[in-house]
């Protein structure tokens, strides 16, 4: 015998590698990871819910054990793990994870904050309304049903779908070299998008969108992004949704409070939220924040309690944001399996047109099944009233004739249906009363039939169908349901928000007191500026002012630099303080020519020891520096002398040389820098004081026995650069308006 020559096939090793990966990844696609345009279901989810069903697990009957359902789900359609089919079903019963959930779910299904399940032999679970409307119609032959992977049952091809399950729920799988990421939404809004798209087939996405708004996530929210974005993202099917933590304040009496976090983004995991936070707070990365809690029972309640009560709850807020899940992005990616099985992106329009496209063809079906129901029914009717027409005929041929059957048919022109009823038909049906009744029933069948073909050819009378459907489903699951509120809202894309530096500051009174050798301390409250203040045997007072801790408190040395210091950074203490040198980079030949309180809005004169001086704004006085600030250019033998902030439209300058000039604040000129132009023109000598007043106030000066005032001006009034007239009568010999 001799053995058949073994067939050899050559190819190459590339392209066989090629196609078989093709069909590996085209099978992960299709059987596994996108969900179908039309039901919104993977594979595994829809075997779920039918085998629910058979089980006859309905809202009305009793809850089983999930291990069953596993079980049946396992052996008759999904040959898979058993873990992963209990990880589907556990999803679709998570109020946190889906919108509206297809199981309700009796036992330890998880929680939010990232509790898994109990193992599936404790927990038990029967089908929701919402899945019983999805599947509404398989009775009907709405849809395909297709051979289960062993041949012995079938299977649902997809759902009839009553609900538009796959913008309500979404949908997330990674499948191979794609994925998909669709966002729930909410029902009623989802309905007016279809019943404008039903009266506007060739509408744009704009009006579709403004219906449909956006997601509207189980977990709540504040979606954080324009209009034009949320637009953008569903016309290109691609994109992503900012999604903001939902917060609220709590006055605690006393000027404190405390913020309340009641709704976390979508899919983020409450544990790993609180845990990140205190990790950050730890590391002292929070600085405006002092304590973080989880007060959450069935609803999310995270406390935050800020650092102190000057924070800003907004500023707060505002670097949570940044640095934790307090603020997530869901990138949206609507690929689906479209009409044919095809995977591909699909735009907002694109989806809810297949949807409709769906529902049409099973009211087709469903009309079309009702019709041969109807058909069946009233050739039995017909059959009957025949009988009781010859109903004498009827029963001699049956009484005396061998093969009745086939001899009614042939008088009476039966087919074999009517015949095989006539036959089985009881004596007790022979009265008067159940004749009446099959009339009525044929006339009721006879005018649901014409309904139905009319409403069968007639493609704008099915869309009415279609619309009230719809509008039964909206009603059904509105907005004013528990189920069907709006729970995610929508808020305009936030500002970024500036955190200064004084919000992290307890704001409280002190009194700065730099010494002449240039010691600088603070004493708590404010101290009287009179008072007989401590110094080293060698030192004295320079200058005490009052000022608060979340104050800048600005030093002007005699070379024109000016520097600036942190009120809350200055030494407290019974101390003599420390060297103001450690805090800014004070030259060791220069000395502080003034201090005073940074104000917002200010402006001050300075001026030189020789008379040359201009204004300068708050905002060019500020160092960003130890180093300081060079505002004035002075001379070698040239030094500051003063820093007076601008409080009227005179100014008044006096000369060692005593003599006094009055002028306009106006004729001397605003600079950010530069060396200033001559206030008091002298021969010798240089400028001893200067006094800032408003015209009608006059200026004023020590006098023997109190202070005078001066309002008319005349005999001292000039202009900028005069030599001035002589210091009035009384005059101080100081020649100092207060010193």
């Amino acid at each position: 015998m001799v053995e058949e020559a073994v067939k050899i096939k050559d190819v190459q090793l590339g392209e066989e590698l090629s196609k078989r990966y093709l069909s590996y990844a085209m099978s992960t696609i299709v059987s596994r990871s996108l969900p179908d345009v039309r039901d919104g279901l993977k594979p595994v989810h829809r075997r779920l819910m039918y085998a629910m069903r058979q089980l006859h697990l309905d809202p009305k009957n009793g809850f089983k054990k999930c291990a069953r359902v596993v079980g049946d789900v396992i052996g008759k359609y999904h040959p898979h793990g058993d873990t992963a089919v209990y990880g589907a079903m556990v999803r679709l019963a998570q109020d946190f994870s889906v919108r509206y959930p297809l199981v309700d779910g009796q036992g330890n299904f998880g929680n939010i904050d990232g509790d898994g399940a109990a193992a599936m032999r404790y927990t038990e679970a029967r089908l929701t309304e919402f899945a019983m409307d999805l599947m509404d119609g398989l009775n009907d032959d709405a849809v395909d049903f297709m051979d289960t992977y062993d041949g012995e049952d079938s299977e649902p091809v997809v759902m009839p779908a009553m609900v538009p399950n796959l913008l309500c729920n979404g949908s997330m799988g990674i499948a191979v070299g794609m994925a998909t990421n669709i966002p729930p939404h909410n029902l009623s809004e989802i309905s007016d998008a279809l019943l404008y798209l039903i009266e506007n087939p060739d509408c744009d996405d704009e009006p579709l969108v403004r219906r449909l708004k956006g997601p509207d996530f189980p977990t709540g929210g504040v979606i954080v992004d324009s209009f034009d974005t949320i637009l953008n993202n569903y016309r290109q099917g691609k994109g992503s949704f900012r999604i903001r933590a939902k917060w609220t304040t709590e006055d605690l009496g006393h000027g404190q409070y405390q913020i309340v976090v009641t709704e976390i983004p979508y899919q983020v995991i409450k544990s790993k939220l609180i845990e990140k936070i205190a990790d950050l707070l730890l590391n002292k990365k929070l600085p405006f924040l002092s304590d973080v809690r989880d007060e959450s029972a069935q609803d999310v309640r995270i406390v935050l309690e800020p650092k102190n009560r000057t924070v800003d709850a907004a500023m707060l807020m505002e670097q949570l944001f940044r640095q934790t899940d307090l603020e997530a992005k869901f990138n949206m990616n609507m690929n689906v399996l479209d009409l044919d099985c095809v995977p591909r992106v699909m735009s907002i329009k694109e989806v809810l047109h297949d949807y409709l496209v769906h529902r049409n063809a099973v009211l087709l079906r469903k009309i079309k099944f009702r019709l041969s129901k109807i058909n069946a029914r009233l050739e039995i009717l017909e059959g009957y009233l025949t009988a009781y027409l010859n109903l004498d005929e009827i029963i001699r041929i049956i009484r005396e004739e061998d093969e009745p059957k086939k001899i009614m048919m042939a008088e009476f022109k039966l087919t074999d249906n009517q015949a095989e009823a006539i036959l089985n038909m009881k004596l007790r049906n022979l009265r008067k009363l159940d004749e009446e009744q099959i009339n009525a029933e044929h006339g009721e069948l006879l005018e649901e039939k014409a309904g139905l073909e009319i409403l069968y050819n007639d493609e704008t009378q099915r869309w009415t169908a279609i619309a009230a459907e719809i509008k039964k489903t909206k009603e059904k699951y509105g907005k004013k349901t528990a189920l069907g509120r709006r729970r995610t809202e929508f808020a305009e894309a936030p500002a970024d928000i500036d955190v200064p530096v004084e919000a992290l500051i307890e704001k409280e009174p002190i009194t700065v007191i730099l010494s002449q050798k240039g010691w600088i301390r603070c004493l708590k409250g404010h101290a009287d500026l009179n008072e007989e203040f401590k110094f080293k045997d060698d030192d004295a007072l320079l200058y005490v002012l009052h000022a608060q801790t979340t104050d800048k408190i600005i030093l002007l040395d005699n070379k024109g630099k000016f520097f600036n210091i942190a009120a809350k950074d200055i030494p407290s203490g019974r101390g003599f303080g420390q060297p103001v040198r450690l805090m800014i980079d004070l030259s060791n030949n220069d000395e502080v020519a003034a201090m005073f309180v940074y104000e917002q809005g200010a402006s001050y004169l300075i001026a030189s020891d020789k008379g040359y001086g201009f204004i300068v704004d708050e905002n060019h006085i500020l160092a960003q520096t130890r180093n300081g600030r060079k505002i004035m250019n002075v001379a070698e033998n040239e030094n500051m002398k003063f820093c007076l902030k601008m409080t009227g439209d005179y100014v008044a300058v006096v000369g060692e040389n005593r003599r006094l000039l009055v002028f306009k604040a106006e004729e001397i000129p605003t600079m950010a820098r530069g060396h200033g132009v001559l206030l008091q023109k002298y021969k010798d000598g240089n400028i001893s004081d200067i006094q800032i007043f408003k015209e009608e106030d006059g200026f004023s000066y020590n006098r023997a026995g109190g202070i005078s005032t001066e309002k008319e001006l005349i005999g001292w009034l000039g202009h900028r650069a005069q030599v001035g007239k002589v210091v009035p009568f009384g005059f101080p010999k100081s020649n100092k308006f207060f010193k």
